[in-house]
């Protein structure tokens, strides 16, 4: 499972032109669900999503995480995010996991972050066509993959 996270001020979802779901302060975090996911992933995926220390502590160091703050999550499927792109010019999709794999553990991720915080979080709507608009605060940007724990 891959997770492209970035610290916002501010974030929304749109779908069919509408507000789907918004943030304020938080984490706006990209999911994408590989063909070999397992609960062990979701839990430490979760773990450090939640208690990642990046926001900003009094002296200006990053020393809090997104719990610290109390700030909002949203999370949003992005199969994308396991593009193969080493051969040829049009990305590959064969390590992303089909939608009825795929979609129950992006559901299960999202409980678990959402028992992790003890509040719900935002997110899209999977599947859908979304226009994800945000303000990178930062910017940061961390790319995360539970399959290559570096």
């Amino acid at each position: 499972m891959r997770l492209l996270i970035q610290r916002v001020t501010e974030a929304r979802c749109h779908i069919g032109g509408e507000v789907f779901s918004q943030i304020g302060k938080g984490l706006v975090v990209l999911v994408g669900v590989g063909n070999d996911e397992t609960d062990e992933d979701i839990a430490w995926l979760t773990k450090k999503l939640v208690q990642l220390r990046i926001f900003d502590d009094e002296a200006g160091v990053m020393n809090l995480s997104v719990e610290d703050i109390a700030g909002d999550i949203m999370i949003v499927s992005q199969f994308t995010l396991h593009a193969l792109t080493k051969k040829g010019n049009r990305p590959s999709w064969i390590k992303a996991a089909p939608e009825a794999v795929s979609k129950p553990l992006y559901q299960q991720f999202v409980r678990s972050v959402e028992e992790a915080l003890g509040r719900s979080v935002a997110t899209g709507e999977f599947g859908a066509d979304m226009k994800i608009e945000l303000t990178n605060d930062g910017p940061v940007t961390i790319w995360i993959d539970s399959k290559n724990r570096e």
